[in-house]
């Protein structure tokens, strides 16, 4: 009897040894997946930090050999190319999810589908290329509406995919409830499924304008760039990407100091908007519970 005893128990450990090593496993490859962005932060984090001041902030570039400026210009640029990038692709965006999640399979829902994995794998700089061909040389002049419109078409993919695989985790018993009530299907859509799913909708529009707000090369070839700050979307507009990689080429040290300054803080506005989806998320999610 001893015997299989000491077999049985030389198993359990083994499987305990077993389990552990799996553990152990996971957690490694989990810092391993986690570890490059500690690193960019705290090499951003040293490289730029010290220069973050209020003129970074409210001034636009000195001129060169002239020491102070900041990059209000590009940080307005980029806020204003990423918003009318967001007013075009949004609207557009949901309803293709919706068609996608609420309505039977079809040739339509298919190659949009397609298309839409297809686009969210077409590289940057071709969209930006796409956005040069399709406004900047009809118009012959660079603008911040080229960026925008190319922009919308890297944010589009996302957030369609995103809102199909959001709407279709909500249970179908809802959706029966309300036709039950003799709902039309519209109402049901938009007033219940879409509504009830707003927090995690808007969880992944957030993700796709972070992604957006941190694109350059879409922007070299159509927004172009500008050392003023400009209100007017038919002009040349500076982006904090753009300016960062402008800067970061010049010989001059001030502005391959402030180019880390910029990366520093779009890495923390780009980290912002992703803490605030997941904690946008998280609250609704409580109040539920």
């Amino acid at each position: 009897m001893k015997e299989p005893m000491k077999d049985s128990m030389r198993d359990l450990k083994l499987r305990k040894l077993k389990n552990k090593l799996f553990h152990m496993a996971l957690v490694l490859s989990a810092l391993i997946v986690i570890a490059p962005l500690f690193l960019v932060v705290l090499y951003l984090l040293g490289k730029g930090a010290s220069g973050v001041n209020l003129d970074f902030f409210t001034e636009i570039p000195k001129p060169v050999g002239e020491p102070g400026g900041g990059m209000l210009h590009a940080i307005v640029g980029t806020f204003i190319m990423v918003t009318l990038g967001s007013l075009i692709s949004i609207p557009v965006g949901i309803l293709a999810g919706v068609l996608l999640s609420e309505f039977e399979k079809g040739p339509i829902q298919t190659a949009l589908r397609f298309a839409t994995d297809l686009l969210a794998g077409v590289p940057s700089i071709v969209i930006g290329i796409f956005g040069y061909l399709l406004v900047v040389v009809p118009f012959k002049s660079f603008s911040a509406l080229a960026g925008a419109l190319s922009l919308s078409l890297i944010i589009l993919p996302i957030v369609t995919r995103s809102t199909e695989e959001i709407l279709k985790l909500v249970p179908n018993h809802v959706r029966e409830a309300g036709l039950a009530l003799g709902i039309p299907r519209w109402k049901v859509i938009f007033f219940i499924i879409v509504r009830g799913s707003l927090s995690k909708l808007f969880t992944g529009i957030i993700l796709a304008i972070s992604r957006a707000a941190g694109e350059t090369a879409p922007l070299l070839f159509t927004a172009f760039g500008s050392l003023y700050l400009s209100y007017n979307v038919k002009e040349p507009m500076a982006s904090l990407p753009v300016q960062i990689y402008n800067y970061a080429i010049s010989p001059f040290d001030d502005w391959q100091a402030q180019a880390w300054t910029a990366a520093f803080v779009l890495i923390l506005i780009v980290l912002g908007l992703n803490l605030t989806a997941r904690l946008v998320f998280e609250i609704k999610d409580y109040k539920r519970k």
